[in-house]
């Protein structure tokens, strides 16, 4: 018997990254070799010290129910970092601690967003977006993220987007799957369309804030009267190669913090205790491991860059934050789907459509170089093959 499901599922996207690192595996069980540039994920292990503070927690008890919001440890040092990294003030009970950064949208557009409500989004973007956009019944209006402005947000486009209707706009720098970083400027422009709106919010998803090659990162909460405005969605996946433990945070006013936290008391009760308290450590201990991460990075970087713009058919801009490429393969004169599969059974290379990130990704691919500079090498010549081979 087929279940009868809700109709709000029909509604409901998903990940194409996790559908193509399925195909790989399968592919990988029976014997094929694949180079995996699909996953969004630092092929880094977790900091030894991190480890070792969550092992610690564990044999000291951390293994019960704590607090919905967060163990006040680190709702405390999360408070001291934003307030230190982004030059705002923040207090511990304006944080609440979730599994993972993911929840935090989730719940900021439960919490905010009526059906008939409009959110602009980033598109290409991060697919859960307008995921949820759609799952609660709003409508959403996309952001194209154009080449040409280096896959950095047009403010006047935003600015003409926003209606009486819109509830929220959903900001992502570093920006997945691009690249893309907004910068001072083009904040400014949004942060004073909707500083007289007290019914327009920002989500600002800056999950990848650490990991940025020029200039430092900006943060739309440094405008006047947008703190308050503004749900800072931030983690521990990226920075700290964290992306197993669920560890994430937003940072809000306090009434809606409340209203978050009691979101996570009906649906996940609490974030694990031990993990909370790694959490601790990743902020407050060393930080020479993240940078190291972020050098290498960067290393990378120019490698797939240059490799990509050697290839015949593709383009590729180099990413200014983040670690993903968005090349461009109009000129292969192939779909990014059919490319992408072709490249996964052809070539043994795992790579994402861009159209995986909404319609206005197609022509492109998007490939991530969290993998050593080995492999990237590895991918770069079988896609040059494949295409050469077609």
């Amino acid at each position: 018997m087929d279940c009868i499901f809700a109709k709000r599922m029909e509604t409901l996207g998903t990940e194409t990254a996790f559908e193509v690192l399925a195909k790989a595996k399968a592919l990988e069980k029976q014997g094929k070799d694949v180079v995996h540039l699909e996953i969004g994920e630092p092929d880094f292990d977790t900091p030894r010290n991190i480890k070792e503070a969550a092992t610690k927690a564990m044999n000291s008890g951390y293994t019960h129910y704590v607090p919905s919001a967060g163990i006040p440890e680190l709702r405390q040092a999360i408070a001291e970092y934003v307030s230190k990294t982004r030059n705002i003030s923040v207090s511990a009970d304006e944080v609440v601690v979730t599994p993972g950064a993911k929840p935090i949208m989730f719940f900021s557009i439960l919490a905010l967003v009526n059906p008939g409500d409009e959110v602009l989004y980033p598109n290409p973007g991060f697919p859960i977006y307008e995921s949820l956009i759609n799952f609660v019944g709003a409508k959403p209006v996309p952001i194209p993220l154009k080449e040409e402005n280096d896959f950095s947000l047009d403010p006047e486009y935003v600015k003409q987007k926003i209606t009486k209707k819109t509830k929220m706009i959903i900001i992502n720098s570093p920006e997945n799957p691009t690249g893309g970083v907004i910068t001072r400027e083009q904040l400014k422009v949004i942060a004073d369309c909707i500083t007289d709106r007290d019914d327009v919010f920002v989500l600002a998803d800056e999950i990848y804030s650490r990991i940025i090659y020029e200039g430092k990162h900006e943060s739309i909460t440094q405008f006047s009267g947008m703190k308050e405005k503004t749900i800072l969605l931030d983690g521990f996946s990226k920075t700290y190669a964290m992306t197993g433990w669920r560890l994430g945070y937003g940072v809000m006013q306090k009434d809606l913090a409340l209203k978050v936290a009691q979101l996570m008391t009906n649906s996940n009760s609490c974030t694990c205790a031990f993990t909370q308290m790694a959490g601790v450590e990743a902020l407050k201990g060393p930080q020479t491991e993240p940078e190291k991460m972020d050098a290498e990075f960067k290393k990378r970087r120019e490698v797939i860059v240059s490799g990509l713009n050697n290839i015949e058919g593709i383009t590729c801009k180099k990413p200014r934050g983040a670690f993903y490429v968005f090349p461009n393969i109009t000129r292969t004169g192939m779909d990014c789907r059919k490319l992408g599969d072709y490249l996964l059974n052809t070539a043994g290379v795992a790579v994402l459509p861009g159209t995986s990130f909404g319609k206005y990704g197609e022509g492109y691919l998007r490939l991530s170089f969290a993998n050593s500079v080995e492999n990237i090498k590895k991918a770069l010549d079988r896609i040059a093959k494949a295409l050469k081979n077609r």
